[in-house]
Order: C-alpha cells, then structure tokens, then sequence
C-alpha cells in the first residue's frame, strides 16, 4: 500500500471510531417491535455504513458538516470513483422530518450501493439523517411503545420545521395565505435559524452540486421548484425531463413529477430546501415523496392513530426499491 492509501486508510479510520462512537446515542433495539419491522434503527445502519467505508476506504470519505441544536454530529459521506476525475456533483439527504423512517431507508441503501460501485465521474454526498435529534426522540418513542407520538421538527425548544427553514421564498405572495396560513407559514425563528439548516447550506455553497434528492415521504412525487412562487422555473424543461427519467427508472407504481407549488392550487411550500438550493445555488433539487402512505383503508381507524404509520408502509422493501430507482437515475442524470 502506498503512502497515499496508508493515509487515507487512517483518515477512514479515525472517522469510522467516532460514527460508532456517535451510534450509542440511539437507543437500542435488540426486538424491535411489529410496527418496525422492516426498518433499521441508526445504530444498525451506522454500523453498517462504517464497516464498508473500512472495506472501502479510497471510495468513500466521512464528514462531520457540524453539530445538531442538541451538540450531536451530523455525517455526510462522499463517494467517488478513486483515480476518476470528477465531472459532477450529487447530493442526496433524508431525515429531516423524524417519523419519515423511510427516507433513511432509501438513502442508506442507496449509499451502500455507491460505496461497493461508485459511479466514475460523479461525486455522490449522502446525508442519512439530517435531523439527528428528532430522529433520537423517534426512536426513543418506539422503544418505550409511544407510537401515537408525532415528530416533525428538530431538538430545538420549541421544535423547528427544518423544512420550512430556509432562505428563498419565504414570505408567500398567494391570497391563500389569509384564509389557509398554516399552509404557507415558515420557521418562526428567521431564515437558516437551526445548526442543520446551517450545515447543509455550508456543503451546498461549498460543493455547488449540479444535481440533489431531498428523501420525504408520502405522497408518491418527484417534485421539483418552485415550491414557493406558481410561476414556472427557469429551467422548468430540465426538471420536467429529469423527473420523468426517474420515473422511468421506477417501473410499477412510478411517482410523476410535478412543480411543488403546483400540488394544489392554494398550496405553497415556502422557505424549503429544494427552492434554496436551486435559488441560491443553481442546484437541480427534487423533493421525494416517497411511498403513497402507509394507511390500509380496511384498518383506517387504527392507522390514523399511529402517525408512524402514516409515512411508513408495512414491508416497506418494494417502497424502498422504487425509491432508489430513482435517486440511481438522478444521480446519473439525462445522458446525452
């Protein structure tokens, strides 16, 4: 091994004993209960994670992008092709609001992947979880059998809407806004006012990514700005065709992309994360709804009372699939 690979090896090394270190943050599960099954807890995923990028070393390399409202890390991972110059730069990030477990699904599967076959030419960043302490608490709540908890912000007090937190499109011009404000509202406490908003908006203006995947759930969409304002982007031709490259790539089931703001006419999302990265940084950002919602119609009473439920299907493999279909196909992009 050369002097090079001695170093890097060492660099993985070192990051590798503080992710496991960090792992002992979430509760353990050693029998999960039934509303889980199929979903890893963070401890196992990191875990995992940190066993390939061991096997791995010179195709991935871990990152702390800063501290949660509550002092815990936040971890990115970069995957590259070693040798291979790189041509383009994705992100992927998931986690941000803490019931939607199957995000994180989709995005660690989808970096395991990267790490045994990295894709030559293109630098892949995934965020498993950005909101590491809602995360904690939801799964805190699993461990002690609150299922009817619903978790949506971060560790801050009160808790932040992490997804409503961002610095474009804040302020609604819609006349919807007086009569349906919650539907238009952002974080109270200022644009980029939370560490994590903060650290992913560092990375974006760092690493200026051509293209980046925001994982949520549910909903069944690839959406794609603007989420604040009616009016078409500018490169609303590009978003459209990119979308329906990762539908395409989804078989069955496919999500159809569609203009965020657009879901419904008196509907805006404002301050998000997919009109920030576009607005601020020229970044061509989707917002994944994943899955269609974990709701059965014949056991509807019992599943609207079990808000986990609502964002995370039973079995969730074939959601999980059908997501990474589309992530593989946005990272890659519409080849020429």
């Amino acid at each position: 091994m050369t002097a090079a690979l001695w170093a890097i090896a060492a660099a993985v090394a070192a990051e590798v004993a503080d992710v496991r270190a960090f792992t002992r943050e979430f509760p353990a599960m050693l029998d999960p209960p039934e509303l889980v099954e199929g979903y890893s807890f963070m401890s196992t995923h990191f875990d995992r994670l940190v066993d390939l990028a061991e096997e791995r070393p010179a195709a991935v390399r871990i990152e702390t992008l800063g501290t949660t409202t509550r002092g815990r890390p936040i971890y990115a991972f970069h995957v590259a092709e070693p040798h291979e110059p790189v041509v383009e730069r994705v992100l992927v990030f998931a986690g941000i609001h803490p019931t939607e477990w199957i995000s994180v699904e989709v995005a660690v599967q989808i970096l395991e992947e990267l790490i045994r076959r990295p894709v030559p030419g293109i630098s892949v960043t995934v965020i498993p979880v950005l909101n590491v302490d809602g995360r904690v608490k939801s799964e805190s709540d699993v461990a002690i059998g609150r299922f009817k908890a619903f978790r949506r912000g971060n560790g801050a007090s009160p808790p932040v809407d992490l997804n409503r937190d961002f610095a474009v499109h804040r302020e609604s011009r819609s006349i919807w806004r007086r009569l349906l404000p919650g539907y238009h509202a952002t974080s109270p406490t200022g644009a980029l006012s939370q560490p994590e908003t903060q650290a992913l908006d560092a990375l974006a203006r760092r690493q200026l990514y051509d293209r980046a995947v925001s994982l949520h759930a549910f909903g069944g969409y690839h959406y794609y700005p603007w989420s604040g304002r009616w009016r078409r982007a500018e490169d609303h031709r590009r978003f459209v065709a990119l979308g329906r490259s990762m539908e395409a790539a989804q078989g069955a089931g496919a999500y159809r992309p569609r203009q965020l703001s657009r879901w419904g006419f008196f509907f805006r999302a404002q301050g998000t994360e997919i009109d920030h990265l576009y607005g601020e940084y020229g970044t061509e950002a989707f917002l994944m709804e994943l899955t269609r919602s974990g709701i059965r119609p014949w056991r509807l009473r019992k599943d609207l009372r079990t808000p986990f439920r609502w964002y995370n299907p039973r079995r969730p493999r074939k959601h999980v699939e059908r997501g990474v279909s589309a992530v593989r196909a946005l990272i890659r992009g519409i080849e020429d």
